[in-house]
């Protein structure tokens, strides 16, 4: 991956498309997930993650318009998604994307801000806040804390 101190325009639009990747794999995992998961211990996760892809629809709707703004086209193709009929299987599958997506919006920010487009810096920590809400809610549906977050690329 690019440093974050020599990334240039194309680099920066470039690794957002790879970040709206993810953001499209998230909606996809979230919105089959919530609806296959099956048993009652799995019934308020599973409201959760219908509530998690709406957000990351929005996300995926601020990323294709930031790649706009500097001049690229957005990605139309998803990150695989994980399949599994194991509730805990697809649970542990978004979580480990949810921290690796926070990993890389946090190198996604400091890039973002050595090219001084400070406007998507502050889209992207408003994202990473709802990312970091999921995987909060992730790690409680698995009895688990939060895993660390990687420093980034």
């Amino acid at each position: 991956m690019v440093s974050t101190a020599s990334v240039t325009r194309e680099q920066l639009i470039d690794a957002l498309n790879e970040d709206l990747a993810r953001e499209y794999q998230a909606i996809i995992a979230y919105v089959t997930y919530s609806q296959v998961m099956k048993g009652a211990q799995y019934m308020s996760i599973a409201a959760q993650l219908v509530i998690h892809a709406s957000q990351e629809l929005s996300h995926a709707l601020l990323i294709a318009q930031q790649i706009d703004y500097l001049g690229g086209t957005p990605t139309v193709t998803p990150k695989p998604v994980k399949s599994s009929k194991d509730a805990k299987v697809m649970l542990r599958a978004d979580l480990d994307n949810e921290i690796e997506t926070i990993g890389h919006y946090r190198t996604r920010i400091r890039q973002a801000d050595s090219l001084n487009e400070f406007a998507l810096s502050e889209i992207l920590r408003r994202i990473v806040t709802e990312e970091q809400d999921h995987a909060i809610d992730l790690a409680t549906a698995l009895g688990i804390d939060v895993p660390a977050i990687p420093a980034g690329d």
